[in-house]
């Protein structure tokens, strides 16, 4: 018998609601998930909520399941948690449900769960409630998971509705990294480079912003488009103008390289751990050091697993009202172009 045929496997009746579903969540689930809430076991969880209160949800598809700088279980954590970050919301209480192929590995199962758990320390999040369901071989790619995330809004007014002209555009770090990664482990790029995910938690460095009481117009992780998707939604949230510098986007040599392999554009390429903040002008080089300062101190811990590179941290353009509704990218060269949506499928399966 092969290797590969001992190794245990997820099998329909996992999903079933007999002894081996019960097993599997109390063996698996609930250890590297534990709290009380959760381990009570009842059909729903009994929360306690304050004030205004954030509400996200998200489905997380991506593949390959595993990449250079996480896997699709810490994506899961993170995505949601970001979600509610980008509305000044500490993160509370999460669901989760898995959605998972008839013979699944276990061990790989066991991998991005506790690669979930372990991502959840960062913000304090706990996983309250949740559902398995097996399918069919053939029925799923592999592994499918959903998370719902619920936090306490700690600063009000943050709103894509929000930018007012003379606020000043950051974006936190270099972009482009998680697109980039996908497609060399989808493509099976061997290319000199140790290019990885910007996949990480981002709130701790959004709790640091609250802190030192920046007020903060905007807020938006860059997934999905990227930064280019951000920004058209901004300026047409706000009838306003946003102009960006070319010259002061951060944007690392092997996604360059990547980009003009494929003909990609960076600003279109998605990211899990890079956001994008509209903010009075008075107050944008202040927010930069905070950030820089958070990235910095956690440069040989376990946010280096992301290829967090805190001095990229950047003021890239400013808001104004002249072409309401459009992103202009100023060019190095003197010229200027109109920054559009991204279109069609670039990286279909990113998170």
């Amino acid at each position: 018998m092969t290797e590969s045929k001992r190794k245990k496997q997820i099998q329909l009746s996992h999903g079933g609601g007999g002894k081996e579903m019960n097993k599997l969540i109390k063996e698996l689930f609930f250890k590297a998930f534990d709290n009380p809430i959760l381990t009570n076991e009842e059909d729903a969880a009994r929360l306690v909520l304050k004030g205004p209160t954030a509400f996200t949800t998200d489905s997380f598809t991506v593949a390959p399941l595993f990449f250079a700088g996480g896997d699709i279980g810490k994506l899961a954590i993170a995505g949601t948690v970001n979600d509610l970050a980008m509305m000044a919301a500490r993160p509370e209480y999460l669901s989760c449900s898995f959605i998972i192929e008839e013979g699944f590995e276990l061990d790989k199962l066991k991998t991005i769960v506790n690669s979930m758990a372990s991502e959840m320390k960062k913000s304090g999040a706990k996983i309250v409630c949740g559902d398995t369901k097996v399918v069919p071989k053939g029925c799923a790619d592999g592994i499918f998971i959903n998370t719902s995330g619920i936090g306490e809004i700690l600063q009000d007014g943050i709103s894509i509705k929000n930018i007012q002209a003379g606020d000043a555009i950051i974006v936190s770090r270099d972009i482009g990294r998680h697109g980039a990664a996908i497609l060399m482990a989808r493509e099976g790029l061997t290319l000199e480079s140790d290019l990885t995910s910007d996949c990480a938690t981002l709130w701790p460095i959004v709790d640091a912003l609250i802190s030192a009481q920046i007020p903060l117009h905007a807020m938006r992780d860059a997934t999905r488009g990227g930064i280019s998707a951000v920004l058209n939604e901004w300026a047409v949230g706000s009838n306003v103008e946003i102009s960006i510098n070319e010259v002061d986007l951060p944007v690392a040599d092997e996604v360059k390289g990547l980009c003009e392999l494929y003909g990609f554009e960076p600003l279109d390429l998605a990211n899990e751990g890079t956001f994008v903040i509209a903010l009075p002008q008075e107050y944008a080089n202040k927010a930069v050091e905070i950030i820089k300062l958070h990235q910095g101190a956690h440069s040989g811990s376990e946010s280096a697993d992301s290829g967090f590179i805190g001095e990229q941290a950047a003021i890239i353009g400013t808001v104004g009202t002249e072409r309401a509704g459009k992103v202009i990218l100023k060019t190095p060269w003197g010229s200027s172009r109109y920054l559009d949506l991204p279109q069609g499928e670039l990286l279909p399966r990113i998170c």
